[in-house]
């Protein structure tokens, strides 16, 4: 299989809207008693084929959150986005989670659920038919989402990748 080519996107560059995929509040039981900190996995995205998701860890809530947003701008990927839906059908896998995306006919809609929804809304995604498979830790969801959206190839970058012209990409 060709290796794909992923170029980095600087995030200044670009004004980016996030979304909060979960929250949980975790527990560490010391000698003194219980210490409570809470864990954010947010993902943001320019809704125009760029998207990164990060994990932060804090004391609050607010901080957590912050710390996720800055994490998601480190772990941007371009991802081709045509007619507002996906290229091709694709599956991602990670840990446990597997997805499946698919193209959709205009005025379909998003359809898929929680952890998938955000990642494929912060992308620029507005028709596509989604399905999670095996495990619904959103934390591996969100993962085996952008490993599907990173395997998506437009015909320009197939083309390429041939040495051939775009036209022979469709005739054959």
């Amino acid at each position: 299989m060709a290796k794909v080519n992923l170029k980095r996107i600087k995030s200044s560059e670009i004004e980016f809207k996030d979304r909060l995929v979960a929250i949980k509040r975790v527990t560490k039981v010391a000698k003194g008693g219980r210490t409570f900190s809470f864990a954010a996995i947010v993902v943001v995205g320019d809704e125009n084929g760029i998207v990164g998701y990060g994990l932060g860890k804090a004391k609050e809530v607010t901080s957590a959150i912050a710390k996720g947003i800055d994490d998601a701008k480190k772990n941007l990927v371009e991802v081709p986005v045509i007619n507002n839906t996906i290229p091709h059908e694709q599956t991602g896998k990670f840990s446990g989670a597997e997805v499946f995306i698919k193209p959709a006919a205009p005025g379909t809609g998003v359809i898929a659920g929680g952890a998938m929804r955000a990642v494929l809304e912060s992308v620029g995604v507005s028709n596509v038919l989604a399905k999670s498979k095996g495990s619904s830790n959103p934390h591996s969801v969100v993962k085996a989402t952008v490993d599907a959206l990173t395997k998506e190839r437009d015909a320009k970058t197939i083309a390429e990748l041939r040495g051939v012209d775009l036209n022979t990409v469709f005739n054959g």
